[in-house]
């Protein structure tokens, strides 16, 4: 029994330090990720909420309104697609609440600020793990406005029902602004600091234990038809799961580390700037009434044109320096 016994208490201790091993690992690349990450969050937070104070976003939208009447929107959804741009998906839920949009109105807005959303956070991670910072924002602002003219084009028009999302009280009160501001932000820091360690953490362990290899190989297939190498099968999963943002610890440790080449991540990245956050971000515009399908097969069709769009782009490039 003892003899029995003795291997089992082994392999415990053993599982046991390959875990700390790995939590050791993650913790230092997760805090300094997260701090990253909130430099830019939170100043940008406060800018925008402080540039919606004194009208200018509203400005902005203003502008804007005859483009988007051309693809079936009403002039006010502008001001909501602007928000989309700068703040996350929560923010967008906020300011839509206040228009009488229908389903088709709502489903169109929704794949554009799901695909443009939180713009320049996420091209922040995107420009440190391989892309070039102006052509993500280029891609994510084209196929969002493409997206809009398809889904006016292809969206039956029968789907006329007004929802209402949930109201949700905006301050106009400077005071108010602010300590709301506040709040929010404190939220956002707390949830950025916990979920990137955690993730970091979580990466750590399935690479310690193999998990990662066997993740890959399930995806592999999918991933070969929307163009990109099964190296990558990790991170697109943490990118459609808990987005960019969240996920960015993840993506750049992986890059550094050598794990995935900056090419790879290059192609990842145009993918996963016209489709991520398939879950939490998704589930939000399902619940005001968007139908998931068309919220996740447009931008998945989307997404793959543009990697393979990518690696055409990439060959001709080779192809031009042997000529030279």
């Amino acid at each position: 029994m003892d003899k029995k016994s003795k291997p089992a208490s082994s392999v415990n201790a053993s599982i046991a330090n390959r875990i700390a091993k790995a939590v050791k690992a993650g913790l230092k690349p997760a805090i300094k990720t997260a701090i990253w990450l909130l430099k830019i969050t939170i100043p940008l937070s406060l800018a925008v909420t402080l540039l919606g104070y004194f009208g200018v976003v509203s400005y902005i939208a203003e502008f804007l309104n005859p483009v988007f009447r051309l693809m079936g929107l009403p002039g006010e959804a502008s001001l909501v697609f602007i928000t989309s741009i700068f703040l996350n998906i929560y923010s967008v839920i906020a300011v839509m609440a206040q228009l009488p949009l229908t389903v088709r109105e709502i489903t169109i807005l929704a794949v554009m600020c799901l695909i443009a959303h939180n713009l320049f956070v996420e091209t922040a991670v995107q420009a440190k793990t391989g892309s070039k910072a102006w052509q993500i924002v280029l891609l994510r602002l084209s196929m969002a406005i493409f997206s809009a003219f398809l889904l006016n084009w292809v969206l039956p028009s029968q789907m006329k029902g007004i929802v209402g999302a949930p109201q949700v009280a905006l301050s106009h009160n400077f005071t108010g602004l602010m300590i709301g501001w506040v709040k929010s932000a404190s939220l956002l820091t707390l949830k950025i600091i916990v979920l990137v360690t955690l993730l970091m953490v979580l990466q750590e362990i399935l690479k310690e234990f193999g998990v990662i290899k066997i993740l890959s190989k399930i995806f592999s297939p999918l991933l070969r038809l929307f163009g990109l190498p099964q190296s990558t099968s990790f991170l697109w999963i943490v990118a459609n799961i808990l987005g960019l943002a969240y996920g960015s610890a993840v993506m750049v440790a992986e890059v550094n580390n050598g794990t995935v080449s900056r090419r790879d991540a290059d192609l990842l990245n145009y993918h996963i700037a016209i489709s991520h956050s398939n879950l939490e971000d998704l589930l939000l515009f399902v619940a005001i009434g968007a139908p998931v399908m068309w919220l996740l097969l447009p931008r998945l069709i989307i997404a793959a044109l543009a990697v393979w769009g990518r690696r055409w782009a990439l060959s001709q490039k080779k192809d031009i320096g042997y000529a030279g």
